[in-house]
């Protein structure tokens, strides 16, 4: 078993695991207690993913992160956890805004992740009209039932499954565990990667709005799932996926930005919410259409307004 630490306080912004975890941009990681998403914060307890055929744990004591792994995980730990982020950067170069500061100053330490592509879309193809806790339950049975299952260390884990395992699933099968109209989805999405008509990663080196349009080819991908993927998983911090509680937020606090569609609203929200392109930096990705860190923003928006904390 392979082990580590990461100071926290040597991340730029810090690092709040809990938040980070469970602020509704991931589904592929596990609570030890059992209680991912139950609102209940729970210090020291263990969260564990499955990630290229390797068992990859953290949990936050005091002022450290700690891993173990069956490989040596520090590099994959940065990177699921985006810990390489200057945040401390991001906050300070955001806009003055009311209700973005008070996110921003409620949940420090909240950070993007960095999901594997193909775990990710199915993920946000079945969190369509559903409580985080639930669609949090629904990724948990596919890696149950169709992913790996890995024994290390005493324990059983299930990887989420590879493209193929899951398209040997029939839709009958799907609704069975209870994926409902999402089930015809999943399966035709699953084959179109286990084919190689097309995958997710694809999109990663495509100007922002080619990516998005790219991701919509899946079957169940609409534009907003699509930005889902974009930012939470092939590394677009620009995408500004419009939620339900985007969409509240525009309504009540923005409402200059609604465009009357999701392409112009979308453009309206990032250029809000997002640093302008005469502050980023020279080495700012090619693939940029503007509002560098909005989807940090949307974030930090989404899981307060949310909670209402």
């Amino acid at each position: 078993m392979e082990t580590g630490t990461i100071p926290t306080g040597e991340l730029s912004g810090g690092l709040d695991l809990y938040l980070t975890l469970e602020s509704g941009q991931t589904y592929l990681w596990r609570r030890d207690d059992g209680e991912m998403y139950s609102g209940e914060r729970e210090p020291g307890v263990w969260y564990t993913t499955v990630v290229e055929g390797e068992v990859v744990r953290v949990r936050q004591r005091d002022n450290r992160l700690e891993w173990e792994s069956t490989t040596d995980a520090d590099p994959l730990v940065r990177r699921l956890l985006c810990l390489e982020d200057d945040l401390e950067a991001i906050v300070a170069d955001a806009p003055e805004d009311p209700l973005l500061r008070e996110a921003y100053g409620t949940h420090r330490g909240l950070r993007l992740v960095e999901d594997p592509p193909f775990g990710c879309l199915i993920a946000f193809i079945c969190s369509a009209q559903m409580r985080v806790r639930r669609i949090h339950g629904m990724v948990s049975t596919l890696a149950r039932e169709y992913g790996d299952a890995l024994e290390w260390n005493g324990r059983t884990y299930h990887a989420f499954p590879a493209p193929a395992e899951l398209a040997r699933a029939t839709e009958a099968d799907l609704r069975d565990l209870g994926l409902g109209y999402r089930a015809p989805y999943v399966v035709r999405t699953a084959e179109m990667v286990a084919s190689g008509e097309a995958h997710p990663e694809d999109a990663r080196g495509l100007p922002y709005e080619e990516a998005r349009e790219y991701l919509t080819r899946f079957v169940g991908v609409g534009e907003k799932v699509a930005d889902c993927v974009l930012l939470f998983s092939l590394g677009f911090d620009e995408a500004v996926p419009l939620d339900t509680w985007i969409k509240t937020a525009i309504e009540e606090y923005y409402p200059e930005c609604d465009g009357g569609n999701y392409a112009e609203t979308s453009r309206a929200i990032r250029e809000r919410f997002g640093v302008s392109a005469s502050d980023t930096s020279a080495d700012s990705s090619d693939t940029s259409d503007g509002g560098q860190y909005a989807g940090y923003a949307q974030t930090y928006v989404f899981h307060h307004l949310r909670t209402g904390e």
